[in-house]
């Protein structure tokens, strides 16, 4: 199947921000879409915006870090529509600081969420895509993958691990499946500074306020992957704001 119409997509982290912004995007051009997030008033929020609009969308509360979580979520669109075609992994967390801190934490959860979230959503995807013959693994990193600035050691390397773990399912996945990393820079969302100490959550605010993009480029630059033929494989995008160095 090619373009989005008709296409039922998984999406995580999808209650703010850029999984809200691609969920929206994706069911406006009539993706059926199957949301999940750990906030479940926000998820009912983002739920109601996409159906008030004439859309399709269900939502579950979803942890990536929990594997059963993500069976249940990909099993809802096989239940529900009978399928499933793209599993866009958009969960994440930003707790940046430095290394003297110690904030471990902060660094496992960053660790299960990008890393040991991508795996789950890997695990209960592939199955159904098998079976299929078809399926697009949409995968969301980030450019501190290709550039490590302090204090984000814990935070690039997940995400450069988010980029390694898609160019090895990529290069499994055969002729009948797709993997797509896509890369944004400084986005305008909630999560920027949330969770860091009090001066680098105010910087990081003051940077995005000044040159961040919106969510909604993101949102567009994953539609235009899913969109492609079916033997079309977006393999890489990096998408961001002019004004980033």
């Amino acid at each position: 199947m090619s373009g989005i119409n008709g296409k039922v997509i998984a999406l995580t982290g999808a209650s703010s921000g850029i999984g809200e912004e691609t969920a929206v995007h994706l069911a406006a051009r009539g993706a059926r879409v199957v949301l999940g997030a750990r906030r479940k008033e926000r998820l009912d929020a983002v739920v109601e915006r996409i159906t008030s609009q004439g859309g399709e969308a269900v939502g579950l509360v979803v942890d990536v870090t929990r594997r059963e979580d993500l069976a249940r979520l990909t099993g809802e669109a096989v239940e529900r529509f009978g399928r499933l075609d793209v599993l866009v992994s958009n969960a994440g967390t930003m707790a940046i600081s430095p290394f003297d801190e110690l904030r471990q934490d902060d660094w496992d959860a960053m660790v299960a969420t990008h890393v040991t979230g991508l795996l789950n959503g890997i695990g209960a995807a592939l199955p159904v895509f098998r079976r299929q013959r078809s399926g697009h693994f949409v995968n969301v990193a980030s450019t501190a993958a290709y550039l490590v600035k302090s204090p984000q050691g814990v935070y690039a390397a997940t995400k450069t691990a988010v980029k390694i773990l898609s160019e090895g399912l990529r290069q499994e996945s055969g002729p009948d499946l797709r993997v797509t990393l896509v890369s944004p820079g400084f986005t305008d969302t909630e999560g920027v500074g949330k969770g860091a100490g009090p001066e680098i959550a105010a910087e990081l605010v003051r940077q995005r306020d000044e040159i961040a993009m919106p969510p909604s480029a993101v949102a567009a630059a994953i539609a235009y992957a899913i969109e492609q033929p079916a033997h079309v494989d977006v393999g890489e995008i990096v998408v961001r704001s002019t004004a980033q160095a």
